[in-house]
């Protein structure tokens, strides 16, 4: 039997991260946090590039061109993509459609161009549970996206 097994090497790898400046204060500790642990992973500082934009509902569309340009820019293409953002429900419904839409867009991002997305986009009840949350979500957001970039290399993707 082949095995394929995770590998968060992040040496060589080109990843580009996307996040919104909606709720702004939060999003950064999703940034700090994220670009902290990808290179600790290994990736070049050099080797990240960051796009902002005004919120999560916009990060698909970003993401999108990133992913169908598969250029970085710097001229190398992307090995993942990384989307950041930080969605706190209010009193109204406003909450379910943009996390909803976000997350549906993103996952469609990654299907239709087959580059791997890690989705960083918070959905919290409250401002507490996102600073709790925020340092957690970004790691992981870099180990995801480091993680699936070498799982699409191994398998031939």
């Amino acid at each position: 039997m082949n095995v394929a097994t995770p590998d968060l090497k992040g040496a060589g790898l080109r990843i580009a991260i996307v996040w919104s400046r909606f709720n702004e204060e939060l999003v950064r500790l999703l940034l700090t946090a994220c670009d902290k642990q990808l290179v600790e992973l290994g990736v070049a500082p050099g080797d990240i590039d960051v796009v902002s934009v005004p919120g999560a509902l916009e990060i698909p569309v970003v993401l999108q061109t990133l992913a169908l340009e598969r250029r970085g820019l710097a001229g190398r293409r992307y090995d993942a993509l990384i989307a950041l953002g930080a969605v706190i429900r209010g009193e109204t419904y406003h909450f379910e459609i943009v996390s909803d839409q976000s997350a549906r867009g993103i996952v469609d991002v990654q299907l239709e161009t087959g580059v791997p997305i890690a989705n960083g986009v918070l959905t919290t009840n409250n401002e507490k549970q996102a600073l709790e949350r925020a340092p957690v979500k970004g790691a992981e957001a870099a180990r995801v996206a480091v993680e699936m970039a070498n799982t699409l290399k191994a398998i031939g993707g």
